[in-house]
């Protein structure tokens, strides 16, 4: 029950604010995401032997996710500017320890993984309307639940035991089916000139990337050896356990809807 309640407070919050807000008040919601992220992803590289500065990671991973937003602003510098002070952070320390390019390369990593699709789903925002922007968020919801109660109901197979024990071939399923659904119906709301096939296929894509999301931040899990990022949410962890589906579904559909479908 409090991991269902929580996840409705969730999904009221986000999606209303996907809604309602401007992009600029929601922009500022998601750098502030970002930084509560960062700072969960650099517990997990301290406790996988990789320790990244959080200040400096956080206002890399805040810097990045503006430059994608923000309209016509200059990502590249800003993505050279982390790469080159990640890169100067390790000289500063002035040790030639064997973990110093495990260190280096987190700290990269960090930003580029949180503050890129968090940027990206902005800039759906921004760009394509509040239509688009919610209908992703309400997908990966619609997506993890069927999954968790499908899982829950039919599950027998796992499919990822090393990396996710509780998941299942038949919760995937179950999430895949519900996703290309979903998708497949409500998004004829905001892009009817997309083919209904189109739209469940995107649908799915962007399932099977949120349980690659979901399963990426499991192995860091996993390999950290702690069962949440943190224990922010009631029933659900820290903010990286929320967004995980997204981060690895937004720079996917973002470039979709660059593409294919007509702006705002």
């Amino acid at each position: 029950m409090t991991r269902i309640l929580s996840g409705a407070v969730l999904l009221g919050l986000f999606g209303g604010a996907a809604w309602w807000a401007p992009p600029p008040v929601l922009l500022a919601l998601a750098v502030l995401v970002a930084v509560l992220a960062i700072a969960e992803y650099c517990t997990l590289a301290e406790h996988l032997g990789a320790p990244v500065a959080v200040l400096p990671a956080a206002v890399a991973a805040a810097a990045i996710c503006t430059a994608v937003a923000w309209p016509a602003a200059a990502l590249a510098p800003v993505i050279m500017a982390v790469v080159v002070a990640a890169g100067a952070v390790g000289v500063g320390r002035g040790r030639t320890d064997p973990d110093t390019l495990a260190r280096v390369a987190a700290g990269v990593l960090g930003p580029l993984y949180i503050g890129l699709p968090l940027g990206a789903l902005m800039a759906v925002r921004w760009d394509y309307g509040r239509e688009a922007a919610f209908l992703l968020i309400l997908l990966v919801a619609i997506s993890d639940t069927a999954q968790y109660y499908s899982g829950r109901a039919f599950g027998r197979r796992p499919l990822a035991p090393a990396l996710s024990p509780k998941k299942t071939v038949e919760g995937a399923v179950g999430g895949l089916l519900a996703g290309a659904i979903a998708l497949a119906v409500i998004g004829h709301w905001w892009w009817p000139a997309a083919p209904v096939a189109l739209r469940a296929g995107l649908g799915a894509v962007l399932v099977v990337l949120g349980i690659s999301g979901d399963l990426f931040e499991s192995m860091l899990k996993r390999a950290a050896g702690v069962k949440d990022s943190a224990a922010l949410i009631p029933g659900h962890g820290g903010v990286l356990d929320r967004i995980d589906a997204l981060l690895f579904a937004a720079p996917v559909y973002y470039t979709v809807m660059r593409y294919l479908a007509p702006a705002a």
